[in-house]
């Protein structure tokens, strides 16, 4: 349920033709700002500015991919349908507090499996011999802000911290990651797949490794020739299925993850050994890349 500012953010965002007329044109696919401007025979500068209102407003999504020259931001819309309850009731602190979130710093995996090339590095610098498997079970590895690894995987376990009787209703979690290529390539596929306490979820295909420009968190000590950034992904489970930046990517349900019988929740990503695209990971931290987010974790619950 909406706070009363966010409804106003929306609602501000939806009072002009123009940016109805952009959320139609998103209703199918996804479009870039110059794309949205040409179509609807406006500057692109106008095309941005109310892009940015209706991303205030949380009823679209842009991300950064690289063009031709430089990068292109790419709009796509989050919500099919918006329902407004003018009857709602009111809203007390223990209602609006029903939301158990966490991030997990990228080095806190449990248990790993990393072939070349791979390495990690922290904010501060280099933290292990790169292309070394090994070095991935340094203690060390809790400082690493950039992990990559060409195959294998990266487990973490999370704390599960709700009250008793607790009743789900959705779990998700979001990352910043990309495809492993020597240097970086944005023409480089890779088959990522999430699993949750051992149940594979879906797997989403990185479209490359990308750089070309600074990631906006990156350290001043980071090579312009290194990975850069990558791109900000969300897998959520709900009762009915599950899905992948709000698209369905699999029927796994919560039912199947087995979420109450345990006080902690197992997350793995990386790439299997029969995928299509074996293009490896590039995971990044709070502290590189674009997002300033670790592995964010969020259960809803009642």
């Amino acid at each position: 349920m909406a706070r009363p500012e966010e409804l106003v953010k929306v609602t501000h965002a939806l009072s002009t033709e123009l940016r109805l007329s952009m959320m139609r044109l998103l209703n199918t696919r996804r479009m870039n700002v110059a794309e949205l401007a040409e179509a609807l025979d406006i500057p692109v500068s106008t095309a941005a500015s109310n892009v940015k209102v209706l991303e205030q407003a949380k009823l679209i999504e842009t991300e950064l991919l690289p063009a031709s020259r430089g990068a292109m931001k790419v709009c796509r819309r989050t919500y099919d349908d918006i329902k407004i309850r003018m009857n709602a009731p009111e809203l007390h602190g223990s209602d609006l507090n029903r939301c158990y979130e966490i991030e997990m710093p990228i080095g806190s995996f449990i248990a790993c499996e990393a072939a070349p090339t791979c390495g990690m590095v922290s904010e501060e610098g280099p933290m292990i011999a790169e292309d070394s498997p090994a070095g991935f079970f340094h203690p060390s590895r809790l400082q690493a802000q950039l992990i990559w690894l060409r195959k294998g995987y990266l487990e973490y376990r999370y704390p599960l911290e709700l009250p008793p009787g607790a009743q789900i209703q959705s779990i998700q979690f979001s990352m910043e990651i990309c495809s492993e290529a020597p240097n970086y390539d944005p023409d480089w596929p890779s088959d990522i797949t999430l699993w949750i306490n051992g149940v594979e979820i879906g797997t989403w295909t990185s479209p490359g490794d990308f750089g070309g420009r600074r990631g906006k968190l990156n350290p001043s000590w980071w090579s312009d020739s290194g990975t850069q950034f990558g791109l900000l992904k969300t897998w959520c489970i709900d009762d009915t299925r599950s899905m992948l930046d709000e698209k369905e990517i699999s029927a796994v349900t919560l039912n199947e993850l087995n979420l109450a019988s345990r006080s902690y929740v197992d997350m793995r990503i990386g790439v299997k050994e029969d995928a299509v695209y074996k293009g490896g990971l590039n995971l990044f931290g709070k502290r590189f890349g674009d997002h300033e987010q670790d592995l964010r974790m969020k259960i809803h619950y009642l």
